[in-house]
């Protein structure tokens, strides 16, 4: 998979940007705040219809500009899509070849990127919600299963605990719909176990690998850390396992006015050398790990879809040395479109530039170098 062109109209900083890439790897060279990353960005946007930077989609449109507007040509094999996303003040319009698609699930399916960025440290440094994200991002990109399950299941959540506070406020309220709301969970819960254990022991099979190509260090492993302990993810014994939690949990859950057991709940840990990388590890370290991470979800990616995503690759060469960064680029490899940003091209060898396609970013203007 591969996205050929790109064309942009009244995006953050471009009133208008066409471009043409190549299905190797792309190099944008440009000093900070010239508008690098908000290309990366609108080919997130055009993938996943939101940004993986904060702000509100207002601030994706041009100043003094009511709507902004992304547009992508996408090829897999044989086959191509016309993708647009039109941002305006009140909506956001999706097409796929020039009809509106109404369902995110049937939109998402048709684009897969994985996504590198500076604030991607924060995978390992910052909250177990960060984690839980960055897994339904990823699945629900590969899994239109996985993404309707996922929605249901917060859907259930939120009517489960709101009803909490009911029960804990109304005495003579009648806990068996409680109990309904609890197995209905319970059913959405185990699938999403389930396909989180999978996916992050693929990507497991893959990491150390990559991480010890990228650092020459090695002993890198995920760990899966449900908020309960789960002795069997069997279908029938992890229901099991849940309606015995839930039940032993039903004091706690009444008086806090929420659910305190279930996915929603989950995190996942970087382990290196039997130690917690949150911890224990330097931020190069854990930079490198982040990497190592994004780049082992490829072939998973390949497996669910048939086709390699677009890596992504926002600023990866600060903190990193000559070799480190020689490595990576070397790693990549000329079986994946990639996409990438950099201050500068010096520490970049020659054979890799020899090979790329690059394009200067000056104030607004990009220019393919020749």
């Amino acid at each position: 998979m591969i996205i050929s062109k790109l064309n942009l109209t009244n995006f953050r900083n471009y009133a208008t940007l066409n471009l043409t890439f190549s299905p190797h790897m792309n190099i944008f060279i440009g000093n900070n705040a010239a508008g690098k990353t908000n290309i990366l960005e609108a080919i997130s946007i055009l993938a996943l219809t939101k940004s993986y930077r904060n702000g509100t989609e207002l601030s994706l449109i041009k100043e003094t500009k009511h709507k902004a507007k992304i547009n992508g040509v996408i090829k897999e094999k044989n086959s191509r899509k016309d993708l647009s996303i039109e941002i305006t003040e009140k909506q956001k319009e999706v097409k796929v070849n020039g009809k509106n698609i109404s369902r995110i699930a049937d939109y998402i399916k048709n684009f897969h990127v994985v996504i590198f960025t500076p604030d991607d440290l924060e995978v390992i440094k910052g909250s177990p919600n960060i984690r839980r994200n960055l897994l339904n991002l990823e699945l629900s990109q590969i899994s239109q299963k996985y993404l309707a399950t996922s929605n249901e299941y917060n859907k259930i959540l939120k009517t489960r605990n709101e009803y909490l506070k009911i029960l804990f406020s109304n005495h003579i309220a009648d806990k068996t719909y409680l109990d309904i709301l609890t197995e209905k969970l319970i059913e959405k819960a185990v699938y999403i176990y389930q396909e989180r254990k999978k996916y992050l022991e693929k990507i497991d099979q893959n990491i150390d690998s990559i991480f010890l190509n990228i650092t020459k260090e090695s002993s890198l492993q995920l760990k899966y850390v449900p908020n309960i302990e789960i002795e069997s993810f069997e279908e029938e014994q992890l229901k099991e396992q849940l309606r015995k939690s839930f039940k032993k949990s039903y004091h706690r859950e009444l008086h806090a006015g929420m659910t305190l057991i279930g996915p929603h709940r989950d995190d996942f840990l970087f382990i290196l050398k039997n130690k917690d990388m949150k911890i224990y590890a330097s931020q190069g370290q854990q930079k490198s790990a982040v990497l190592a991470y994004k780049l082992a979800t490829i072939p998973v990616f390949k497996e669910y879809s048939g086709t390699a995503p677009v890596l992504l690759l926002d600023d990866i060469f600060s903190e990193l040395d000559l070799k480190k960064r020689n490595r990576i680029l070397k790693y990549i490899g000329e079986d994946i479109q990639s996409i990438l940003t950099t201050t500068d091209l010096k520490n970049i060898s020659k054979k890799v530039l020899a090979e790329a396609t690059v394009f200067e970013v000056k104030n607004g203007n990009v220019e393919r170098s020749l």
